[in-house]
């Protein structure tokens, strides 16, 4: 047995921990970026704290999915304002741009040096500046992975950039903060979360380590993401559903830093470079398609798939809390959760059967699909697609 593991250097969890920001990013410079979503004001509380420890920062707003050229402006303004720590206050698209911020004001050069598919894809050769992670959905993980994703409206993709030395400095995970999301967001973040933790504990590249995360992470969300969901819709905070589901999130996005994904997400990429739709929101409504295609492929493997095929029925007794139930299950409870969600299906965003053949040939080598439990031919990938038309 060989694995790694990475992750990082240091993670705070707990309601209440954001109280702490100032002292922590003091220990990295006194002037800081501060990477933050389109609704700039719910960055104040963290802002006055940082004034309070005597640190200068400069804002700088994420209106919408991070693109190549938001990070570049965004290195421009890190280095106008002499920015020694850059802290992602968001969600996954704040987070993601602050990474890739930290990475390229450590490296310097041109980000298409360094990007996958699109780019030369060459490895970063120096660390990022410190940056930190302080996430206010429960969804997509990052504040624990090595790559940020990035858009390429030219190229009409979604594409990463990637390397250890990305990992933050500090994650900061204060579920207090997700008590305000609205139902779309939680459903569509905790989606997120939930396909990030299938599909690591059914990875080709699944590890003792990971599996613990899964495991724990796919207890919590199977009972709390839809509480979350439905107490968000009348108005309640309902907060040990919230700090259950970014504990989920936070497993997951340790799982799958360091055990990959799967099909669902294999098509996140393509259909988020080329759709304007919520990525948790296509991977919930992926998910059961792609199970349920997994499954039968996995079947028709022969004997040499049965521990996978036993980790899909581990993940139904997880999920529903029922012992005895299969993948069959699980197909038939990921379904009624995404409808229960009000998860649009994908032909909603303006996917329709003439995108299939491009999508399941973008999704084919997508670096996420590498990891699938089983290889898919073109034709089951085009199943999974029209399923969730």
């Amino acid at each position: 047995m060989q694995f790694e593991f990475a992750t990082a250097t240091r993670i705070v969890f707990g309601p209440g921990r954001l109280h702490e920001i100032g002292t922590i990013a003091a220990g990295f410079g006194h002037r800081a970026l501060v990477v933050c979503g389109a609704s700039a004001g719910r960055a104040a509380p963290l802002e006055a704290l940082l004034e309070e420890a005597g640190l200068f920062h400069e804002r700088f707003p994420v209106p919408g999915e991070p693109t190549i050229g938001l990070v570049e402006e965004g290195v421009r303004v890190a280095e106008r304002n002499d920015a020694r720590v850059v802290i992602g206050f968001g969600g996954g698209s704040a987070i993601d741009t602050a990474k890739a911020i930290a990475a390229m004001l450590g490296n310097g050069g041109a980000l298409l040096d360094h990007l996958e598919v699109i780019g030369a894809g060459r490895p970063l050769e120096r660390p990022s500046v410190p940056w930190i992670a302080v996430p206010t959905t429960a969804g997509t993980g990052s504040e624990v992975t090595r790559n940020a994703v990035l858009a390429s409206p030219e190229h009409r993709v979604k594409v990463s950039l990637r390397s250890p030395s990305m990992l933050a400095r500090v994650a900061l995970v204060d579920p207090a903060l997700t008590a305000s999301l609205p139902p779309a967001t939680t459903a569509s973040s905790g989606l997120d979360a939930l396909t990030q933790l299938v599909e690591p504990f059914t990875s080709s590249r699944a590890t003792p380590l990971t599996d613990g995360f899964c495991r724990e992470g796919m207890a919590r969300a199977g009972r709390s993401l839809r509480r979350a969901f439905e107490a968000a819709g009348e108005g309640r905070e309902a907060p040990e559903a919230r700090e259950d589901m970014s504990l989920a999130a936070l497993l997951g996005g340790l799982a799958l830093a360091n055990a990959g994904l799967g099909a669902a997400h294999g098509f996140a990429a393509p259909i988020g470079g080329r759709f304007d739709a919520p990525h948790g929101a296509v991977c919930g409504r992926l998910l059961p398609a792609v199970v349920s295609v997994n499954v039968a492929a996995l079947r028709r493997s022969g004997p040499g798939a049965a521990g996978t095929l036993a980790r899909y029925d581990e993940a139904a007794r997880i999920l529903l809390a029922r012992p005895g139930v299969t993948a069959l299950d699980l197909v038939a409870w990921l379904t009624d959760l995404v409808d229960s969600l009000a998860t649009p299906r994908l032909g909603t965003y303006g996917i329709g059967p003439s995108d299939v053949p491009d999508l399941v040939a973008a999704a084919a080598v997508a670096s996420s699909m590498q990891a699938n439990p089983v290889r898919l031919s073109p034709a089951e990938l085009a199943e999974i697609l029209e399923r969730s038309l």
